[in-house]
């Protein structure tokens, strides 16, 4: 009898124990499905590719449509319209520009259609588990760290890390590196939710001096 009432208890703790268990793709679904639910968002952004670094804001309109205004480099803007991505290198005074379809969208990380394009093809895992943890070393945020590893040697990045805020559901970093090893970290805070941007933030006029290079990502 002893034993059949100490397994009970052993079975019944560990059915307590599951039920509190999210597994990391789960959560990561959770994450995913609360990016759908915004209208749009503002963001101040930090990236580092090896030793450069740039800064900015971000801004973002459901379903497509994104946004990056540099303060490093000074005034180089990244626009999405929905159908035309439009990039201003201002030390270059030159405008790349790329008409995108449906076949070669440019979903970003950050968006419900990149969240979506990482868990098909990339498995998800905890970096360490489900248990919140300081974003880094002497830091007050407390995040929930995930590992992605791409599923084939097709994907551009072998494995992306990300720590996403675990109160606001959030994605704070982003660490991404390629199979040659180039890092490349982005930083996302100060975000502003559903602040009922309009189209017009996405239609960006270039200035008229840059030279203009249609067809970019395409071109030989």
């Amino acid at each position: 009898m002893k034993k059949i009432i100490f397994a009970a208890l052993m079975l019944l703790t560990t059915s307590l124990f599951a039920q509190n268990i999210t597994t990391a793709s789960a959560y990561f679904k959770i994450i995913s499905e609360y990016y759908g639910t915004l209208k749009d968002y503002e963001a101040d952004f930090e990236i580092k590719i090896e030793k450069q670094e740039s800064a900015g804001k971000l801004s973002f309109k459901a379903p497509d449509l994104l946004r990056m205004d540099y303060t490093t480099p000074e005034e180089q803007v990244i626009c999405f319209s929905g159908d035309l991505l439009t990039i201003y290198l201002k030390d270059s005074a030159a405008v790349l520009q790329q008409q995108i379809t449906k076949d070669n969208n440019a979903a970003s990380l950050t968006t419900p259609q990149g969240l979506s394009l990482l868990s098909r093809y990339y498995s998800v895992a905890y970096e360490t588990g489900q248990t919140a943890e300081p974003l880094e070393a002497g830091s007050d945020e407390m995040v929930v760290k995930f590992v992605l590893t791409r599923k084939s040697a097709s994907e551009a990045f072998r494995y992306i890390k990300l720590a996403v805020n675990e109160n606001t559901k959030l994605i704070r970093r982003v660490e991404a590196v390629t199979p040659k090893g180039e890092t490349f970290i982005f930083n996302f805070y100060d975000y502003k939710l559903n602040q009922n941007i309009t189209d017009q933030r996405f239609i960006y006029d270039p200035p008229s001096s840059a030279n203009i290079f249609n067809n970019f990502l395409f071109a030989e």
